[in-house]
């Protein structure tokens, strides 16, 4: 995902998570709260309950893949913090991306 599209900053990530609302899948939490941008930025974590830094990278890796693929779908004027759970770790690509979607339509941040 280019740069201009992701979430960066440790301050952008708290104040996602403060403000914004969360949607939960046993793979994947979304966490999303509106900008005041034109463009949705995304952001990726994985704490330490995933595993070891090779399963938190691996993770990660995945979930960015899926909201790369999904990213032309979702809404503009969004921040979105996308946190990996354990489980993740045992599932391929498309199981990623269909968590993802499920996620992203729950939450209405979707255009479909």
């Amino acid at each position: 995902m280019q740069r201009q599209f992701r979430l960066t900053r440790s301050t952008d990530f708290k104040r996602v998570r403060h403000d914004g609302k969360s949607t939960a899948h046993p793979l994947v939490v979304l966490i999303a709260t509106e900008n005041q941008l034109s463009t949705t930025r995304v952001g990726v974590a994985a704490g330490k309950s995933v595993g070891n830094a090779v399963k938190r990278n691996r993770a990660k890796r995945l979930i960015r893949a899926a909201a790369r693929e999904l990213y032309p779908q979702v809404a503009s004027g969004w921040d979105i913090v996308l946190i990996a759970r354990a489980p993740i770790i045992q599932v391929r690509m498309p199981q990623v991306r269909t968590a993802l979607q499920q996620l992203l339509l729950r939450a209405n941040l979707l255009d479909v």
